[in-house]
Formats: structure tokens, C-alpha cells, sequence
């Protein structure tokens, strides 16, 4: 590709912002523009979530960017986080728009709450909701159990996915839980949110927004940072798929949508896993953390729990995931503020920067179609 990422922005991560998730968007992507040095007239594209309230015109209108040639939205909840860059890339590599601003704002824990109860109009609910999965948590307990009953995974490996997640969160500033590790016992201590999930096993709810600025690999290298050229990025829906419930494929206890981003994302990047410095994956529920590992490659169906054992996910450890925090440990902003964590580690910035000069693996939402995409640096 020849595209970069050349700046990133992001709004302090907060449980009540005390303001508009609109407010949010302007100030997330005001500061991406600044760290790029670039201004909002410089903007001709926006892409954003379907999920995101902020439509591209107001958005627009409140940062005072001037004609726009490319807007365009991803759907599927956290599964667009990567896709969105993609779909700048697309633009500015057609020539359709030569700065875009990806974006996501959300006011997900003062405002509506993800977690809770929600039934949706789409008729696929039908299939889950009388039964009781109405959460989110509810409907990856299911795949999670029967990971477990395959596997033989267990709590405690799920446990240790959170517990190297809070202890990156715990050194970085910006993260919500900064000076909060957390031990094995305390994730066995925790409550049940739907067995075998712990609360300790479910991401954050958080308020905030976090923009990122997709122009050429060429405009980029006469920006102020370095750019963080973007390999390769994919989006992926497997067989059989349903939003979060995909029950009915002939093994639950995998996400075969990540396959389809990882062999995307290998083939056009001509990286494989072991090339991988640090990998930053969607952790929304820990057990999904495993079976990416397994789907990206980095090791065998099953094989994950030995993998993270030892601190092997860890800083030091043989694939450092997440060393910001990751949604379980500095906050949820759909995946959003993992893309600005890989930029920062391409750029050799990152609080907790894992050494090296290999690419860096971002992954979106997993249950859900998703996406992926590999950072590297201008080398």
C-alpha cells in the first residue's frame, strides 16, 4: 500500500466526559490534525462507525473543514475499527480524497452502555434473545464454554489475559486503570457476569474519542512525525455469520473471520507472525484474545493457553499483546485507541515501547465481521 497513518488523537479516557460525544469528535481529531500539522482545511474525507452519533457534516461544520470529496461509515460494532483505515486508504490510493480523518467518539458509559440489555430489531435476535443472551457478555459466555470444552482452556488462562493487560495498563499514564495491576487471585475473585465470564474477563465501559489522520506515504514523509505506513488491511466475515451469535458453524469455538483478515493481512503485507514486534487485539472478553492468537497464526487451535503461559503476552514475553492496556486496561473506545497505541509503537513513542523494528498487528472486534491491518515503519 502506499498509504500512512500520520497522526493520531485522542480525548482524556474518563466513565462521565461531561460533555457532548460530538464535542468529543472536534476535540479527538483537532488533535490528531495538530499532531500531523496539518490543518482542518487540509481534510477532504471523514469515515467513521455506524455506530458513531456525530454525522461527517457536523462534524465538518464544528472543526470548520471546507469541502469534503469521500465520507463513508463501517458497520458492526468494534469490527470496523481497523476497516475504517482501510477504507481511506482506498480513497486516497484512487485518488478520491488526499487527507482522511478516521474517527470514533462515545459517550459508552455516562450515555448508552453496551453491556447492559439490549434487544436489537434485527430479526437474527429472534434466535438468541428468548433464550436470555441479551448482553454481549451472555453471547461470548456461550463461545467461551465451549472453547473451554474443546481445549481444555480454563479461568485461569482467561484470567491471565486481563492480568497482563492491567499491569501494561498500570504503567501507562493515560490508561483508566494506571497504577491498578491486578493478580490471579483478584480475577478469580471477581463476580460472574455469565459463566465462565468473570467481570474481570469483560473490557470497560468507557467515555472518550480517538481520530487518526490516512493521507499518501508520500504527503506523510514531509509531515511532522513519522509515518506509520500501512502494510497491509483487510476486513473479514466468515461462514455462517452472525453478529456476536454465530452458533450454528460446524465448531463454535473459533473465530474463523479473523482467519480471513489474517491471511489477507500476511499475503499483502509479505510479513508472517513471527516477523510481528507487538500485537494489539480487540479485548473486549478475554477468551477471544486466545482464539485470535490461534486464528492470526501465531500459534496452533488450542496451543493459545500455552502461549500466554509465563507471561508469554507480557512485556519481555515471547508476543507482547497490548501494551498499553488494551480495552480491559486503559479503555474502550472500539478499538479505536489500539490503532493510536500501534502508531505510537511504529514511531518508537509508546509508554511501554516494545523494542525492535518489526511490524505491529492491529485487530478489530472479534464475534462480529471484522478487520485487521499491519503497521510498519518508513524504513
Amino acid at each position: 500500500m502506499t498509504a500512512a497513518i500520520a497522526g493520531i488523537g485522542a480525548t482524556e479516557f474518563s466513565k462521565d466526559s461531561g460533555r457532548s460525544e460530538l464535542r468529543l469528535a472536534a476535540e479527538a481529531i483537532r488533535a490528531a490534525l495538530d499532531d500531523a500539522g496539518l490543518r482542518p482545511a487540509d481534510v477532504s474525507g471523514l469515515c467513521t462507525f455506524t455506530m458513531d452519533s456525530n454525522s461527517e457534516i457536523a462534524v465538518a461544520r464544528e472543526l470548520g473543514i471546507g469541502e469534503l470529496t469521500f465520507l463513508t461509515r463501517i458497520g458492526y460494532g468494534g469490527g470496523a475499527a481497523c476497516a475504517v483505515v482501510q477504507q481511506a486508504v482506498l480513497a486516497v490510493d484512487a485518488g478520491i480524497a488526499d487527507v482522511v480523518v478516521c474517527y470514533r467518539a462515545l459517550n459508552e458509559r455516562s450515555g448508552r452502555r453496551f453491556g447492559q440489555a439490549y434487544v436489537s430489531p434485527d430479526p437474527d435476535s429472534a434466535w438468541h434473545v428468548p433464550m436470555g443472551l441479551a448482553t454481549p457478555a451472555a453471547q461470548v459466555a456461550m463461545v467461551a464454554r465451549r472453547y473451554m470444552h474443546e481445549h481444555g482452556a480454563t479461568g485461569e488462562d482467561f484470567g491471565r489475559v486481563t492480568v497482563a493487560a492491567r499491569r501494561h495498563a498500570a504503567t501507562n499514564p493515560y490508561a483508566w486503570f494506571h497504577g491498578r495491576p491486578i493478580t490471579l487471585e483478584d480475577h478469580r475473585a471477581s463476580r460472574w457476569i455469565a459463566e465462565p465470564l468473570r467481570l474481570l474477563d469483560c473490557c470497560q465501559e468507557s467515555d472518550g474519542a480517538v481520530a487518526v489522520v490516512v493521507t499518501s506515504l508520500e504527503r506523510a514523509r514531509d509531515l511532522a512525525r513519522p509515518p506509520a505506513v500501512i502494510a497491509a488491511a483487510a476486513q473479514g466475515s466468515g461462514p455462517g455469520q452472525y453478529v456476536m451469535t454465530s452458533y450454528y458453524r460446524a465448531s463454535t469455538a473459533a473465530v474463523p473471520e479473523m482467519g480471513v483478515v489474517a491471511r489477507q493481512l500476511w499475503e499483502r503485507s509479505g510479513f508472517r507472525p513471527a516477523d510481528v514486534r507487538t500485537a494489539i487485539l480487540y479485548d473486549h472478553f478475554t477468551p477471544y484474545v486466545l482464539m485470535q492468537l490461534e486464528e492470526l497464526g501465531f500459534c496452533g487451535p488450542g496451543e493459545a493457553r500455552h502461549l500466554i503461559a509465563g507471561g508469554g503476552i507480557e512485556l519481555g514475553g515471547r508476543l507482547p499483546v497490548n501494551p498499553h492496556g488494551g480495552q480491559l486496561g486503559e479503555a474502550y473506545i472500539h478499538g479505536m485507541n489500539g490503532i493510536a497505541e500501534a502508531v505510537r509503537q511504529v514511531r518508537g513513542t509508546a509508554v511501554n515501547q516494545v523494542p525492535g523494528d518489526g511490524p505491529v498487528l492491529v485487530t478489530a472486534g472479534t464475534g462480529v465481521p471484522t478487520s485487521g491491518m499491519v503497521l510498519a515503519p518508513n524504513l
